[in-house]
């Protein structure tokens, strides 16, 4: 088994902003025991979301992963990476975890797999409502998210990304599929060690969301057939390192983030 979560407090300066999160973010994406998501995500949607807020930390998106029963993916959100160690010391050092963190530990095979992230520009993070959705929300939106993972041979500058936002951005807004957000690898150390991140991976990662399923699977396949789609994107997507990650994301009833 790799490492579960840790078992495990400097002054809080920073606080969110009320319209765009974050200047740090996790894509934390899980390995569970078969049966076990739900436990989890009913964890998460109890006793979690509140506990970050209070150490001035933003959970902005917890999904399933349709067709795989075993991955839960969510999303953290942090003002710096100052306040990133400071809230993890506080929310792993505080009576919250110490008295959840046997069940939810007891759900996970695997949480190394983790990128560390920042904005592409000062713009590009998520916009999200200033309160989370409420306790006691059941209904789970129909909603799809997508995350779509570069990796490249060098870290992004602003060579790639400003080919993103003139070239690849406009084409997939042709084609009905709207940009959320996008991000480049966070290059500072790691600050919280007990949690590990993926070092060493040069990412651009842009999120996307559709109203539902078949609108994903529609607009997915306009893409594919769009010439000046293929153009475009055949000019950088031949230069990454490997063929482009996709996770295709499902929100659960609390999560911020719902595309």
């Amino acid at each position: 088994m790799t490492s579960p979560i840790i078992q495990q407090s400097d002054e809080l300066t920073s606080s969110h902003s009320e319209q765009t999160c974050c200047r740090v973010v996790e894509l934390r994406q899980y390995t569970l025991h078969p049966g076990k998501r739900d436990v989890l995500i009913e964890l998460f949607e109890h006793e979690f979301i509140e506990t970050h807020e209070a150490l001035k930390m933003r959970i902005i998106g917890q999904f399933r992963v349709p067709g795989d029963p075993n991955q839960f993916v969510w999303l953290r959100g942090f003002q710096d990476m100052t306040s990133r160690a400071q809230g993890l010391r506080d929310l792993y050092g505080g009576p919250v975890w110490k008295t959840h963190r046997e069940v939810a530990n007891a759900t996970i095979v695997d949480s190394d797999n983790v990128l560390l992230l920042r904005p592409a520009r000062s713009d590009s993070g998520f916009w999200l409502r200033i309160e989370p959705p409420a306790q006691g929300s059941e209904a789970v939106p129909g909603s799809i998210v997508v995350a779509t993972t570069y990796h490249l041979h060098e870290p992004a500058g602003d060579d790639f990304i400003d080919f993103f936002e003139r070239e690849l951005k406009p084409a997939l807004a042709e084609n009905g599929v709207p940009v959320l957000a996008y991000f480049v690898t966070e290059t500072s150390a790691n600050n919280f060690p007990s949690l590990p991140v993926r070092e060493g991976e040069n990412v651009f990662v842009w999120f996307s969301g559709f109203q539902n399923r078949a609108a994903f699977d529609n607009q997915t396949a306009a893409l594919a057939r769009s010439r000046k789609w293929s153009e475009k994107i055949s000019k950088e997507i031949g230069q990454l390192k490997r063929k482009p990650e996709v996770l295709v994301l499902s929100p659960t009833s609390r999560s911020q983030l719902q595309g």
